[in-house]
């Protein structure tokens, strides 16, 4: 199932929109200095959620769009639909796993083990991540199998 070409592919469809949430990350984490532990795990996670996601809706509505004017057609209401559809399908049950548990989890006990703030929430962002994606990729494989791109 893993190959260079599955990474590349996995690794294209993600990097900009991790890019933009470890950004957010790293912005909220300055939060820390002024808000207790749980409080800020929380704001951490929802900034994470809101530059991943809307990195994640803004690419998928952009293919789709260049799909469509390939093909001379518009894009309709339906089209969007399917777009929120098909995310659904890839992110919905790690996203909720994740915004729910694994995320404010790892971002609380993670500066608290490691004795730093910057460094717990790098690390609990890692270790949030490798739960995270795992579950999408999972999701992603079995939706390119079943011909849902």
């Amino acid at each position: 199932m893993f190959s260079k070409v599955r990474f590349k592919e996995w690794f294209d469809r993600y990097k900009y929109a991790e890019l933009a949430a470890t950004t957010a990350v790293l912005l909220g984490s300055q939060s820390s200095h002024f808000l207790n532990g749980l409080t800020t795990a929380y704001l951490i996670t929802f900034l994470e959620y809101f530059a991943f996601y809307g990195v994640i809706i803004i690419m998928a509505y952009k293919q789709t769009a260049k799909k469509n004017k390939a093909n001379q057609q518009k894009t309709v209401f339906i089209d969007v639909l399917q777009i929120v559809k098909n995310l659904f399908l890839e992110f919905g049950y790690p996203a909720v796993l994740d915004i729910l548990l694994v995320r404010p989890f790892c971002m609380y006990w993670l500066p608290i083990l490691t004795g730093n703030a910057l460094r717990g929430i790098i690390a609990g962002k890692i270790c949030a991540d490798i739960v995270f994606y795992f579950l999408t990729i999972v999701n992603y494989e079995w939706m390119k199998r079943k011909n849902h791109f």
